[in-house]
């Protein structure tokens, strides 16, 4: 549905089957319309918040049907399809046009990425998977601020995990992504990020895979690069950085792993490191990182409460308990931070909060 309508306390008739219609049906009540459904065989139809009528055989019976409705959507009319028009034109009725939603007896899943939390970064590969979605299950990371907007029509099934706290376990996020498309549903699996950027994504496309259930991945734009960039920090650049790692910080680092980045160079680029950032910095000082190293924690990246706060590898720890850094966080260590300030005094290390918005 693409119209530029208001349709609250409208009549809407939705001719179709009622699997290929239910999308459209949805999407339809969402936007605050009475919907009919002139289903196939209204008998076999389950399709919730409609009312269910038969399709006439006749023109006349057409004709009586859309008296009094306000939009005639047409999702597969088959031979009833000139019947249908040829009512609604004598009636002055509008007819638009609605893809018919997929009818397989196996589902599909779907893994989209959905970026670092401005939906404005969600592709649009990502939007048209949404929309055609009979139900979505989301993380807490995923955007979701217009997310009923591009899925008027799915059912949003709230999966989300803070740190410490796994409401749902990830192997029943899986089984019931699973189990929705045996049962011949449309599944999007709404993640933060990118789903293979420490996303568990692997993991559910694994278990999609061992139940036979096709299963695809829209890449999505990763944090570790967007957040950095959003605070004017290019994670490389010539002659200054010619490569970054990203590390996860949801356990601490062991002693190799850390002599190896105090040593490698670059940028450091960590996801989830917030509650571990006095075992990151104490192990890359001991490790013979320069304690003057520029550090940056960029929280809440891309969204309009983002704040960046600007230190050194020794100064982190202390600034960031006094300041009360939280997650969702990006850290990141290296030369590469000082660009942020644009020539002005870039020798200088500002043990200050910059923010960027929002305060």
């Amino acid at each position: 549905m693409d119209l530029d309508l208001d349709l609250t306390g409208r009549t809407a008739l939705v001719v179709g089957g009622a699997a290929s219609a239910r999308l459209a049906v949805a999407r339809f009540v969402h936007a605050g319309a009475a919907v009919s459904l002139a289903a196939t065989d209204p008998a076999d139809a389950d399709v919730a918040g409609c009312q269910l009528v038969a399709r006439p055989k006749h023109l006349a019976g057409w004709r009586d049907l859309v008296d009094g409705i306000d939009l005639v959507v047409l999702v597969d009319a088959d031979a009833d399809e000139q019947r249908m028009i040829r009512a609604a034109a004598g009636r002055r009725t509008w007819i638009v046009t609605e893809t018919p939603a997929p009818v397989a007896p196996i589902g599909t899943v779907t893994l989209i990425g959905g970026g670092p939390g401005d939906d404005g970064l969600l592709t649009l590969a990502g939007r048209d998977a949404l929309a055609a979605a009979d139900v979505i299950y989301v993380d807490r990371l995923a955007p979701q601020q217009r997310l009923r907007e591009f899925a008027p029509g799915a059912e949003i099934v709230d999966v989300g995990k803070t740190p410490g706290h796994h409401a749902i376990p990830q192997r029943e996020i899986e089984r019931l992504m699973v189990a929705s498309a045996l049962e011949g549903r449309t599944v999007a699996r709404l993640k933060g990020g990118d789903p293979y950027v420490f996303g568990r994504g692997g993991e559910e496309v694994a278990a999609c895979r061992a139940a036979g259930v096709p299963v695809t991945v829209i890449p999505g734009v990763t944090s570790a690069i967007a957040v950095p960039a959003a605070a004017g920090i290019p994670v490389t650049y010539r002659e200054l950085s010619r490569m970054f790692t990203v590390v996860s910080g949801h356990a601490p680092l062991d002693d190799a792993q850390l002599a190896h980045l105090a040593g490698l160079g670059g940028t450091i680029v960590v996801l989830m490191g917030v509650s571990n950032l006095p075992h990151l910095t104490a192990g890359l000082a001991r490790f013979g990182m320069a304690a003057d190293m520029p550090l940056a924690i960029i929280e809440r990246g891309t969204q309009l409460s983002q704040r960046t706060t600007v230190t050194t590898v020794s100064e982190a720890t202390e600034l960031s308990a006094r300041l009360r850094v939280a997650s969702p966080a990006v850290i990141v260590v290296g030369e590469v931070v000082r660009l942020m300030h644009h020539g002005d005094d870039a020798d200088r290390i500002s043990r200050d909060v910059i923010a960027l918005a929002g305060e």
